[in-house]
């Protein structure tokens, strides 16, 4: 392992050879990573689905010969899909790990290509169960190869972007399905959805594995190829440094896990997650992921239409799933230049604060007009069109437009760059699961907290939730944009410490 030790006159790992244009070396890595979130703009499909099947099965039988389809099944579609969701992302990294980052992609495709071709020929509830936890499953089971590839093939100046990008293409998704929905079949949705992890599985034969995790495993030929491809499809003399410091790195680190195994005692393949350089990362990105849960905006996904019939808005359910579903696709493409610009601590607690003011507003609107519960059972036919009545509108997009520019997408671009290599998979998993479970959680909670303590008293709290939070996050959360991965690991291993200042490239 002496053969790649860590020179002392090289720069950092990101510093350009003269050699290669800055732009060729930038486009390999979108490419890279535009691979991945084709994928994960299908995992957004998958989400979106249900909104499309769901009226669709309401008002039609699945075949000539079934009955039509009761309120009891319809009401298993979602649990369905969230449960296998979980469980998948708690397997992830398990996976993730001992197969590589594109491996475990491509390992998933295909089972969700089955998913959609279920869904395709059902004439059962119970092929819509199957495709429905085939699907859920799946889609989860390939986030943490996706975050884990994202922040170890980029350069630290476009880490933060990059890893941005899996927020935007997940709406994105979300978004396409919702539009294929309202003016086509469930069955031809289906088939088109079908598509884009087919599209995935052939493309990722033409990118390279993660460079980290192939000199962890002891195939450092390969890895230097593959760095070479991310550096703008140079030679390998060119990537020289950082491949040198990288086999450094993970030699130490390789050194360092082989002599605590041998002086560790049974079980302890363990260790390594119990220790505080796993669960500290572990529990600000969950923490963080609270926050995006619990401010207001989370619930949007599910609420948006009751919120606005509760407070009389002159706008139908359909435009305002297409205009929340738009806003919040402007606000993460918006947050890819925020966060690099910005940086991560800012864009969290500038949001966090904005929407605390946003939500503060929706609460006093719904005091004034004197509608202190939710109504879940009824629709407005009439609107009355005045200036007042947009008010809530304004408030609601304005609401998930500055959540998804900030605090809505930050955990999903930490989740990749805050924890060991060795762990970077589990805690992708474990970071990814608590999403689903917030989801859960803030959903399910959100009309028994109006009944007991109204509209008005809940939006205050998440107010105060979110102010609270951007202390929190003030005094907690270090500066990580435009730092080296290895300097991010290093701080949360109490190695080094980072600075607050998002650094710029020179």
């Amino acid at each position: 392992m002496g053969d790649c030790a860590i020179p002392t006159d090289y720069g950092t790992a990101d510093v350009l050879r003269p050699t290669v244009s800055e732009r060729r070396v930038i486009w390999s890595q979108i490419i890279a990573v535009n691979v991945n979130n084709i994928m994960v703009l299908a995992n957004g499909m998958v989400a979106g689905y249900p909104t499309v099947l769901i009226p669709s099965l309401y008002d039609e039988k699945i075949n000539s010969q079934s009955s039509a389809i009761t309120e009891d099944q319809i009401s298993w579609i979602g649990p369905i899909g969230f449960t296998c969701a979980l469980l998948g992302c708690l397997l992830s990294g398990i996976i993730t790990q001992p197969l590589g980052r594109t491996r475990a992609l491509r390992l998933g495709c295909p089972f969700l290509v089955a998913a959609w071709l279920v869904f395709l020929f059902a004439n059962e509830m119970w092929q819509i169960y199957l495709a429905l936890c085939l699907g859920g499953l799946t889609s989860s089971l390939v986030e943490a190869p996706i975050i884990a590839y994202k922040a170890e093939v980029s350069q630290p100046h476009l880490r933060g972007m990059f890893s941005g990008t899996t927020s935007l293409f997940s709406v994105i998704g979300v978004l396409v399905q919702f539009i294929l929905g309202t003016f086509l079949h469930w069955r031809t949705v289906a088939a088109i959805s079908s598509s884009f992890p087919l599209l995935t599985f052939v493309f990722l034969f033409f990118i390279p594995e993660s460079p980290h995790w192939l000199i962890m495993r002891g195939r450092k030929e390969t890895a230097h190829k593959s760095l070479a491809w991310l550096r703008g499809w140079t030679t390998l003399d060119e990537v020289e440094a950082e491949f040198r410091t990288l086999c450094g790195r993970c030699d130490t680190e390789q050194e360092a896990e082989a002599s605590s195994s041998r002086e560790a005692v049974r079980g302890s393949m363990w260790k390594k997650y119990m220790e505080k350089r796993f669960l500290w990362p572990l529990s600000l990105v969950c923490f963080i992921f609270f926050l995006s849960h619990f401010n207001g905006s989370c619930t949007l996904q599910t609420y948006a239409a009751n919120i606005l019939t509760t407070m009389e808005a002159p706008v139908d359910q359909f435009y305002a799933t297409v205009m929340l579903g738009i806003t919040e696709v402007v606000g993460c493409f918006l947050s890819l230049f925020v966060v690099r610009y910005c940086g991560k601590r800012v864009m969290g607690m500038a949001t966090l604060c904005a929407v605390g003011i946003c939500v503060v507003a929706v609460g006093a609107y719904a005091f004034i007009i004197d509608m202190p519960y939710l109504k879940l059972d009824e629709v407005c036919e009439t609107f009355l069109i005045t200036p007042s009545a947009w008010i809530p509108v304004c408030l609601i997009l304005l609401l998930s437009f500055i959540a998804h520019t900030g605090i809505r997408v930050l955990p999903w671009i930490l989740l990749g760059e805050i924890f060991p290599h060795e762990t970077r998979a589990v805690g992708c998993g474990i970071g990814s699961a608590s999403y689903y479970l917030f989801i859960f959680i803030s959903d399910k909670l959100i009309i028994v907290m109006v009944n007991a303590m109204t509209i008005f008293g809940v939006y205050q709290l998440y107010a105060a939730i979110s102010v609270v939070g951007a202390l929190i996050m003030h005094f907690g959360l270090p500066e990580t944009e435009g730092k080296d991965l290895d300097d991010v690991i290093d701080h949360f291993s109490e190695v080094s410490k980072l600075d607050n200042r998002v650094k710029k490239r020179e």
